[in-house]
């Protein structure tokens, strides 16, 4: 008898529990009926929504608020503050009322009234993890340190909450943390909820990172998929690149300016594409991408410096002093440093100098004489540097190949004023190379053998070794 009193016990609790079941199963199903009526015939949803909440549904607190949403996503802000009102009324002190009051806040454009309405949320339930992503989301741009700690403070409730990870990646990514974001990212990238958008992001973050190679490693996933995506194309010719494997990238970069779909290309693409070229001493290609990078964004003017050094590079030293000089001049006057205006000379002495060119004499000094103005520009912008004044010794000793006139004396004799002055044994060499000309002027020029013992005898000081200063002191006696 028992047995059987017990019997019709459970089967009556298990009936209950299903027509309980059945029931939250009714309401929902008649209010997703309903929600098509908002806009195609507001009176009649209204008519079945107030009959939907009379009787024991009065105080249901889950289907009061599911009509007001289903009105405040249909943007009817008046109709969604009357079911809030009976919401709270059933129970003013739900978080998931105060949630929906917030929301309604947030759609009326008053963040600040939203944010506190979510705060009281948690004050209700310390637990109701959709108040504090709602926060984080509303101050995620306006106040992003707002929007992190409370997203930490879910992380405390919730150590392993995806949605605050999501959040939290988004929020540091756009603010440019990208060590950060990398962290969050890792936490759900493997997970089946991680996006596209989200693997592309993290493969972004960690390129930023300079954590070329884990980048690389997400991109190749993503490629798996999509093959012809944009996005992860770049990012693979970037991080190629950047690792100095020029050859990889190089296909990387035929498959996205050729292969990818709904490719917009930017000037960062040629850029890249050039620096690959450069790597691969492909120094046309270079100059074409470096300059279809000028084309697409104007302001970068300082990639024709990389264009002069293509061009230095192929041996076109004229196109590489005109590139050169278009970067100069896009500099402001207190960007036009002494050690950018030197480089300039030193192009046009190496023109001069270069034997593959096979310049007339009058070319060849026409380069060196703007060389030897351009180094006497420098030795004024920097009097301290040896530098200037070393190099119109070059030049100018390269206009007297047979020191016959002494043209370089004077600026040998300044550049190893400064070379003292500055004291370092790193110009060592250099000081030997201005004693060497000025032992060879003496003798050569003045017949001067004193003067001349003089000098060779001051490198010997510095390398007793010098074969050339011995031979020559052997040659003075």
């Amino acid at each position: 008898m028992m047995k059987r009193n017990l019997f019709f016990l459970m089967s009556a609790l298990l009936i209950s529990g299903m027509i309980q079941a059945q029931q939250l199963d009714d309401w929902k199903v008649s209010l997703d009926k309903i929600k098509t009526l908002i806009q195609s015939n507001p009176v009649q949803a209204e008519g079945e929504f107030s009959e939907l909440v009379k009787g024991k549904n009065k105080k249901n607190v889950d289907l009061l608020t599911a009509v007001s949403y289903a009105y405040l996503n249909a943007n009817k802000l008046t109709d969604a503050q009357k079911y809030l009102d009976l919401a709270k009324k059933a129970d003013k002190k739900s978080p998931a009322v105060s949630v929906l009051e917030g929301d309604i806040a947030l759609a009326q454009k008053d963040a600040g009234r939203a944010c506190q309405l979510y705060e009281q949320a948690i004050y209700f339930n310390p637990n109701y993890k959709e108040a504090y992503l709602k926060y984080a989301l509303v101050y995620r741009s306006a106040n992003p340190s707002l929007a992190i700690d409370k997203l930490e403070q879910l992380k405390t409730i919730d150590p392993n909450s995806l949605e605050a990870d999501k959040a939290l990646a988004e929020i540091y990514y756009s603010t440019n943390k990208f060590s950060k974001a990398c962290e969050m990212y890792a936490n759900f990238i493997n997970t089946p909820q991680a996006t596209d958008d989200e693997r592309l992001k993290y493969a972004f973050a960690l390129f930023m990172s300079h954590q070329f190679d884990k980048s690389l490693e997400v991109v190749q996933g993503g490629l798996k998929n999509n093959p012809r995506h944009a996005a992860f194309n770049r990012l693979a010719m970037y991080n190629y690149t950047d690792m100095k494997r020029y050859e990889e990238a190089e296909k990387a970069a035929e498959v996205f300016f050729n292969q990818s779909d709904n490719a917009d290309f930017s000037a960062l693409d040629y850029q890249y594409h050039g620096f690959i070229a450069m790597g691969l001493k492909k120094y046309d290609v270079a100059v074409d991408a470096f300059k279809k990078a000028i084309v697409k964004d104007s302001t970068l003017t300082s990639l024709w410096q990389q264009v002069s050094e293509a061009y230095e590079s192929e041996g076109k030293y004229s196109e590489a002093i005109s590139a050169y000089k278009t970067y100069y001049n896009s500099l402001k006057p207190e960007a036009q440093t002494p050690d950018l205006l030197f480089q300039l000379g030193r192009m046009y002495y190496t023109e001069a100098s270069s034997d593959t060119l096979k310049m007339p004499q009058g070319e060849k000094n026409a380069a060196l004489q703007a060389a030897d103005s351009i180094f006497a520009q420098v030795s004024v912008k920097a009097p301290e540097s040896h530098l200037g004044n070393l190099w119109r010794a070059r030049t100018n000793s390269a206009l007297d190949p047979e020191t016959t006139k002494g043209l370089a004396k004077p600026y040998y004799e300044a550049a190893v004023s400064a070379i003292l002055a500055a004291n370092n044994p790193k110009y060592n060499s250099q000081l030997i190379e201005c004693y060497s000309y000025l032992g060879y002027y003496y003798i050569a020029v003045t017949s001067d053998a004193a003067k001349s013992k003089e000098y060779w005898n001051k490198i010997l000081a510095i390398d007793p070794n010098n074969a050339t200063a011995k031979k020559a002191l052997a040659g003075l006696k």
